[in-house]
């Protein structure tokens, strides 16, 4: 399993216009073949500030991810909405244990 983690930032003025293509390339992605869980999560104490934690099945299922015209998409809204401050780190694991 391939565990993506980490954050990045919008700023706090434009929230509002950023939910709907953000509610877009969340979707798009979960109905990605190879996605387990794919979820971005507004930090409560600190606006703008996103957290992001995906697991794909394998590194070719990510690198799909990458490459699909809903993240080519996202990259180009996100940009142009002031998107800044990216820090994501991808794990390979070996599915892990619940604790």
């Amino acid at each position: 399993m391939i565990l993506v983690e980490g954050s990045f930032r919008l700023p706090p003025e434009r929230l509002a216009e950023a939910e709907a293509p953000i509610a877009l390339v969340v979707a798009a992605s979960r109905a990605e073949a190879g996605c387990i869980e794919y979820a971005y999560g507004a930090d409560a104490s600190d606006p703008g500030l996103f957290i992001v934690l995906e697991k794909w099945d394998s590194r070719a299922a990510l690198d799909a991810h990458f490459a699909s015209a809903h993240m080519k998409r996202w990259q180009e809204t996100r940009a142009a909405l002031g998107f800044h401050a990216r820090a994501i780190r991808v794990h390979e694991t070996g599915g892990g244990e619940t604790i």
